[in-house]
């Protein structure tokens, strides 16, 4: 049965906005959720939960690979990130919740474990992360290579691209291998989460 094509767009319309509130919550919860730890954590506990950072090739604290994406250095630390990680996780997630929370899954493991093997301090920041988007984002658009996603990376690129520097070693205090490895698990990424087109 086919429909008129006003109700197809109007939809479609609701589709694509259910698909950015749904988006905007994940991703939004998300930050609101690292404020609480990280004002908790400066305020009330001594910044104790930086040891949930990685510390690298320390057996007993691979598991930590999963929690330092989610845990700061402090309040300035946490600042710099927020926005970027507001913008980058929500186009990220925006195109589909399921390939997001995957592919976050592949960078927080990509990311951790580079870091867990070539880093020498204790690493913890959700910048694994956001390099990660920047990877996936960037990834669909070469991988998928539809319009939306295209018109997405070439924007990415033109406002974050400069971000890129990051991953070359300078400022000790920064960890470069976690925006490395957190690039490369998200173009991994949108690699193995890509649409299979081999049928068309």
């Amino acid at each position: 049965m086919s429909y008129p094509p006003d109700r197809r767009r109007s939809e479609g319309l609701l589709e694509t906005g259910a698909r950015a509130l749904a988006a905007a919550l994940l991703v939004g919860g998300v930050a609101a959720a690292m404020w609480v730890l990280e004002l908790f954590d400066v305020y009330a506990n001594d910044q104790r939960l930086d040891q949930f950072g990685i510390q690298p090739r320390d057996v007993a604290d691979l598991p930590d690979v999963f929690t330092a994406p989610f845990m700061h250095a402090g309040l300035a630390h946490l600042t710099a990130n927020t926005l970027p990680f507001l913008v980058l996780g929500f186009l990220a997630a925006v195109r589909g919740i399921a390939k997001f929370l995957a592919s976050t899954l592949i960078v927080i493991v990509v990311g951790g474990l580079g870091v867990w093997f070539t880093s020498s301090a204790n690493t913890l920041g959700s910048s694994i992360l956001i390099f990660g988007f920047f990877g996936y984002l960037v990834g669909r658009g070469l991988f998928e290579r539809r319009l939306a996603d295209i018109a997405i990376a070439v924007a990415v690129v033109a406002v974050y691209g400069t971000m890129l520097f990051g991953v070359i070693p300078s400022d000790p205090a920064i960890s470069w291998q976690g925006h490395l490895f957190g690039l490369i698990g998200g173009v991994l990424g949108a690699w193995f989460l890509r649409r299979d087109t081999s049928a068309a």
